[in-house]
């Protein structure tokens, strides 16, 4: 079915625009994530310390403490951190220009004034060079336009990613964002074992990749872009990489292998300015996991809707 969506609905969102921005919320949602992380109960590839879209923004999900729960949420129409727990008591602060250690500082004060203490790692992860929260006091933008319009790519590029995800009937991730590229990601599995991964990754203990990589996986996502790529792209990876993905034809138009992150991406804005940009990501979600799976012999018609369907009816 061919998209409704107008290419209007797929806003802007060139890097170098709110590139300081995006930096300064990334190490916040790092600083909110960090206490999910420390707070949830431990799931298999750390999916207990993931964020999720929301109507207005991103929300951490109920998190357990002494017997209760509460919510950290970054809205993004607002512009506000909006905690709240389920005894009713609530707090927050804007969101607006300030540094790393401040917004540590507000966020830290909000907790313990609910009521909420915990202790977090003091500096970010997955970045070639960390500075501690509290010691990054270097003053931060805050363009609340582009980050309005970064929310509205997660929003769609979520959307799409469920009906992506739907067609899939073995062990699959939620569409959940992770906090420390940050990306947005859906994750399918095929069931085996996957050989232990290398590690080393900037500023992450190698434990965590080794437990986000213990089974073989294709996994697909959206990333704002930076490093070797200039630009917001989705992107597609398999782990093990089988033979041959690097050199596989996938769509649409645009996609294409980085040999420097052996992965495929696609360019945002291939889908932002599509006629049909749902098409357009589905297409490069799919044609990218077929190419994996197919290259990986993984067991496809046990794994998908339409294909168990059709072993069923015959």
């Amino acid at each position: 079915m061919s998209s409704t969506l107008s290419p209007a609905d797929w806003p802007e969102l060139g890097l170098s625009d709110w590139i300081d921005t995006r930096d300064a919320i990334h190490r916040w949602l790092q600083v909110a994530g960090k206490v999910r992380l420390r707070l949830a109960p431990l799931v298999n590839h750390y999916w207990h310390s993931t964020f999720y879209l929301t109507a207005r923004g991103i929300t951490s999900s109920p998190i357990p403490y002494n017997g209760q729960s509460f919510t950290i949420d970054f809205d993004f129409v607002r512009h506000r951190l909006i905690m709240a727990k389920a005894d009713g008591g609530a707090g927050g602060f804007p969101l607006r220009a300030q540094s790393v250690a401040e917004f540590y500082d507000r966020f830290m004060s909000e907790l313990a004034r609910l009521g909420i203490v915990v202790r977090i790692s003091p500096r970010p992860n997955e970045l070639p060079v960390v500075v501690p929260f509290r010691q990054d006091d270097a003053p931060r933008p805050y363009d609340a336009d582009a980050v309005h319009r970064f929310w509205l790519v997660l929003s769609q590029s979520d959307r799409v990613f469920k009906q992506f995800r739907a067609q899939f009937i073995g062990k699959c991730s939620p569409v959940h964002l992770f906090w420390g590229a940050p990306d947005l990601a859906v994750t399918r599995f095929s069931g085996r074992v996957a050989p232990v991964h290398p590690g080393g990754v900037p500023n992450l203990p190698d434990r965590v990749t080794r437990d986000a990589y213990s089974h073989e996986v294709s996994s697909a996502g959206f990333w704002p872009g930076g490093g070797p790529v200039p630009h917001a792209a989705f992107y597609a990876y398999a782990y093990p990489e089988p033979a041959g993905f690097a050199d596989a034809k996938v769509g649409p138009e645009g996609a294409f292998y980085s040999k420097d992150l052996h992965e495929f991406l696609l360019p945002y804005d291939a889908v932002r300015l599509s006629p049909t940009p749902d098409d357009t990501l589905l297409e490069f979600l799919q044609t990218t996991y077929a190419a994996a799976a197919d290259l990986a012999g993984w067991d496809r018609k046990s794994l998908e809707q339409k294909a168990a369907a059709a072993a069923a009816s015959r």
